[in-house]
């Protein structure tokens, strides 16, 4: 593992890599107020042992990356889309295969439709077609598409009959100070809280608590501002609309989606798939709103390495 910070659009980001250079780059984009952290050094290991360099980054506002004061982001959405760009710029990277999970997912689809010619394959995890864009998909659509999904592949999960209805989340709508607003300077709250969230958006996979904690105790071990980070990506600015471009994604593109996702159901994989042309859906069993848990990997690893061999499939 090379960790680096690189000067990135006017501020520095925390950056990690694994494997060899000369290997076709993937990049990982977390989620929102997730730093690179959630990406565990395991996962991306196997990742780099499958013949791939992995990059990974801290967003401005997480990690060791740039902060902003609290509620007071002088940043929108695009620019965190941008932000990605610019650590593959910094890292003399033209291509790359990309693999985002919730609003990184949303990054990544920005990507993918505004610089098509830098995306190998698109990997969209746990998120929603125009996420954090004035677009998106409403969180309380249920409806399927009109076409209904073709039977899963023998060996994958098969989608949920019953989607979940939304839960609340830390992603649902932007933090507002409050009296019951944690203390995210203390060590403990903060780290319980995030064991908490992530457990109430989780399934049956999900790491265990000790687990959990410590890898909550790296994060605000790292952190510059615990309170930018959980506060500054959801009041910052959306940024222009870009689902209604879905259609024009060339890269072949993979949706990852958990059968337990609380919030995101699966109408919003649904419409993944359907949106982009060639999309292929795989669920994940047991899985909720979260990063791939241990139980998983095997599965996730193997789809995203076979993701650029297997290419685009029948619309």
């Amino acid at each position: 593992m090379v960790a680096s910070t690189l000067p990135v659009n006017g501020i520095e980001l925390c950056t990690e890599t694994f494997g060899e250079s000369t290997d076709p780059p993937l990049l990982l984009i977390a989620g929102a107020a997730s730093s690179m952290d959630w990406w565990e050094d395991e996962f991306c290991r196997r990742l780099a042992a499958c013949g791939r360099f992995v990059i990974r980054y801290d967003h401005r506002d997480t990690g060791r990356s740039t902060s902003f004061p609290p509620g007071h982001p002088p940043y929108s959405a695009v620019d965190l889309a941008h932000d990605a760009l610019g650590v593959l710029d910094a890292l003399n990277v033209h291509r790359v295969h990309l693999v985002g999970l919730s609003m990184g997912g949303a990054l990544a689809q920005r990507i993918a439709v505004e610089r098509r010619h830098r995306v190998l394959s698109l990997t969209l995890m746990s998120t929603s077609p125009g996420l954090g864009s004035p677009d998106a998909m409403p969180l309380t659509e249920q409806s399927e598409p009109a076409s209904s999904p073709q039977p899963s592949p023998p060996g994958e999960a098969s989608p949920p009959s019953q989607p979940a209805q939304p839960a609340p989340s830390a992603e649902s709508t932007p933090p507002v100070e409050s009296p019951d607003e944690p203390d995210w300077s203390d060590r403990r709250t903060c780290v319980n809280r995030l064991v908490e969230s992530t457990q109430e958006l989780g399934g049956p996979f999900t790491a265990d608590e000790p687990h959990l904690r410590r890898l909550a105790e790296r994060i605000f071990d790292r952190t510059i501002d615990m309170a930018a980070t959980q506060t500054n990506h959801f009041c910052c600015a959306d940024g222009t609309p870009y689902r209604h471009l879905l259609g024009t994604i060339t890269a072949p593109t993979l949706i990852l989606h958990g059968t337990q996702d609380p919030f995101f159901p699966a109408a919003h994989a649904y419409a993944l798939e359907s949106e982009i042309p060639g999309a292929r859906l795989v669920w994940l069993e047991g899985v909720g709103h979260e990063f791939p848990p241990m139980a998983v990997w095997s599965q996730v690893i193997d789809e995203i390495i076979g993701q650029a061999a297997r290419g685009r499939q029948p619309a």
